[in-house]
């Protein structure tokens, strides 16, 4: 059964629950098994994708660091999301997966176990990215560099690399497909998402200095609030010494509980203090989320009318146009 969730979003965006999506299009006549569902779902989310009015392409590849030190706070989830959100509007997009549990390649259905091409090859080995980049099979216009294994002892072996902090930075720069339309074509990504692991390890720190741009996912919980102080300094630090382009551009609020008065006070304390840079659009707690990366997929395809889907992507839209204007 769908459950019907609250939504907090804002008014006029209507809410629709995946039963009521598929009412409205063509039905499969197969059983009412989870799995069944979620191809359903998958097909009804590539369909209506097109019909969603795009967003202008911003001038250069946008390269944004998914970053928070805190676990659990919706960083990957955020990124996979926001990703196949970007897809559906028209973006062309990479997502890098830095973190040795290699949750964003299960999310978005790419292979990373042992042997397969990775950002290990890249940060380690030096392999060209273009080189170890997969096709998503849910978008066309989705790429992943997938993440296994053998990048959990990548920072020790990085240690006496020479200028281990920048190998990232220029594994990006020296793909073809990363720049702005005269130097990349038309066919260059319009994002670049790179899903750090939650540590401020030397991963991290080679995200922060091929990164523009960093989207900081803050769960509404007060725990949320306390590492960020920490997480700040080391962007500051970064942008002083090492990577003078850098800054926090978007801050994205994840698990918001309308219903609770601690999700409230988080929410306006992170916008008292951040103004603008936090997305008005907040990702609330849903449990079609959660669900959606033990099928492989983002919620986007899972249970494309779900609260946590159409949340996911009014915040990319929100994220693309402020990018745009700025």
């Amino acid at each position: 059964m769908v459950s019907r969730e609250t939504s907090a979003s804002s008014p006029g965006f209507v809410v629709r629950t995946a039963a009521e999506v598929a009412d409205s299009e063509p039905t499969f006549q197969s059983e009412s098994t989870p799995l069944a569902r979620a191809a359903e779902h998958s097909i009804l989310a590539r369909r209506s994708a097109f019909g969603r009015p795009s967003v202008g392409r911003p001038a250069q590849t946008r390269v944004m660091v998914v970053a928070n030190q805190k676990g659990g706070v919706g960083k990957t989830t955020s990124t996979v999301n926001l990703a196949a959100a970007l897809v559906q509007l028209g973006q062309r997009v990479l997502v890098i997966d830095l973190d040795p549990q290699g949750n964003a390649s299960t999310a978005l259905s790419v292979e990373h176990h042992r042997g397969v091409p990775s950002t290990y090859d890249m940060l380690v080995e030096g392999s060209p990215l273009a080189e170890v980049a997969s096709q998503s099979p849910e978008f066309e216009n989705l790429s992943v560099v997938p993440a296994t294994i053998d990048l959990a002892g990548a920072e020790i072996e990085l240690v006496s690399v020479v200028a281990r902090e920048s190998r990232l930075q220029k594994a990006i720069d020296a793909h073809p497909l990363v720049g702005t339309e005269a130097e990349a074509g038309e066919e260059r990504f319009d994002y670049v998402l790179i899903d750090c692991p939650p540590s401020l390890g030397l991963l991290t720190l080679n995200a922060l200095v091929a990164g523009a741009e960093m989207l900081i996912p803050i769960q509404a919980e007060y725990y949320a609030l306390e590492g960020l102080g920490q997480l700040l300094e080391t962007v500051d630090m970064v942008k002083k010494h090492l990577n003078n382009r850098l800054d926090v551009t978007t801050i994205l609020i994840t698990m918001y509980d309308a219903r609770t008065r601690l999700a409230a006070g988080v929410a306006d304390e992170v916008r008292e203090h951040f103004g603008d840079t936090v997305l008005k659009t907040s990702i609330p707690r849903s449990v079609r989320v959660s669900e959606a990366p033990s099928y492989g997929q983002t919620v986007m395809t899972y249970d494309p009318g779900s609260p946590g889907a159409l949340s996911y992507l009014e915040a990319a839209r929100e994220m693309a146009t402020k990018g745009a204007k700025a």
